[in-house]
């Protein structure tokens, strides 16, 4: 299938540029997907390889690079208050969704490894907002084996004020932990829009104090949603992600750990793997697709996977009259 890759920069609250991209089918799309990246990530190369592959596959993909991360404005992976991260996306994900040719489209998130995190806020932003979300190795709980001594956290927290943007958080090569396959790795590394440099003092920070507070909410995470978890992941435990699976109150959820594949399912496994990945993510949004083009048909307009209804929020509510979505079952 043809697609079409487009770039865009607009500029935050704060009146800093971040950069945007979209990769799109040619035929109008069954459903949008907005992509969050990784700490230190970014969206036009590292996750080209997601965008064009759902594209392919009919989805309208869009993504963006958080502030300070990638070709957006910003010091470099310094994250002043992780909240305005969420806040830069849900802004530019719900301009895209109030398009016209967008408006009555099912709506998910796909975040990784940070992303995860920043998809799982997202949805508690708006809980009646989204229509579900693919999470690869989730960064929604501190593994327990990686817990920092209190007493460290105390004193770093001490010092945030007087040297925030300091990189003196000592860290393993995530590089190196993350992608499995060394020519992947390697293409990776070389990728200079990645940052790579030891985490600053205030973003470290703010992962842990974000990663704590996802875990003590596990439980209101309501939304359809399909974790995914390489078995041999040291960068994120997959215990992680069990405790997301297990503790969350949706519905429809759906859990698929990988033996011996590590962190970077969909850009650091062999290309055999990767295809299982891929189409492990396709099958489960053309499932849900499926069946809210049932549910919403105009035959059944408005009924739910139980007979109900259930409000898409106001905000979509405000774009074009009245809209139910469905809580769709496994």
């Amino acid at each position: 299938m043809t697609i079409t890759y487009q770039e865009e920069h607009i500029k935050n609250s704060r009146g800093k540029l971040l950069f945007t991209c979209r990769w799109l089918p040619v035929s109008p799309p069954r459903a949008l997907v907005f992509l969050c990246h990784g700490y230190g990530m970014e969206c036009s190369e590292f996750m080209k390889e997601c965008g064009t592959r759902l594209a392919k596959a009919g989805y309208a993909v869009f993504g963006i690079d958080y502030e300070g991360h990638g070709k957006s404005g910003g010091a470099r992976c310094y994250i002043k208050n992780f909240e305005d991260i969420v806040n830069d996306c849900d802004e530019f994900f719900k301009s895209i969704c109030a398009k016209e040719e967008y408006r009555e489209k099912s709506r998910f998130l796909y975040g990784e490894s940070m992303g995860g995190a920043v998809a799982l806020l997202l949805h508690k932003k708006d809980t009646s907002f989204w229509n579900g979300a693919v999470l690869v190795a989730p960064m929604c709980k501190i593994s327990e084996k990686l817990k920092p001594n209190p007493v460290v956290v105390s004193i770093l927290t001490k010092m945030e004020l007087l040297i925030p943007k300091w990189k003196i958080v000592p860290t393993k090569d995530v590089i190196d932990s993350a992608f499995k396959d060394p020519v992947k790795r390697e293409a990776i590394r070389n990728n200079k829009l990645i940052y790579q440099d030891k985490p600053r003092l205030k973003t470290a920070l703010e992962v842990l104090r974000t990663s704590m507070s996802i875990e003590d909410s596990l439980n209101e995470v309501t939304l359809p949603f399909f974790v995914l978890h390489g078995e041999a992941d040291t960068v994120t435990d997959p215990e992680v992600s069990k405790a997301l699976y297990e503790r969350a109150k949706s519905n429809d959820k759906t859990i698929r750990l990988y033996p011996g594949m590590w962190h970077g399912l969909t850009a650091g496994e062999s290309d055999e793997n990767m295809e299982i990945v891929f189409a492990d993510i396709r099958a489960w949004l053309d499932r849900r697709c499926s069946t809210l083009e049932e549910i919403l048909a105009p035959s059944d307009e408005g009924a739910t996977a139980d007979g109900g209804t259930q409000s898409n929020g106001g905000y979509l509510s405000r774009l074009k009259g009245p809209h139910t979505r469905p809580h769709s079952a496994m």
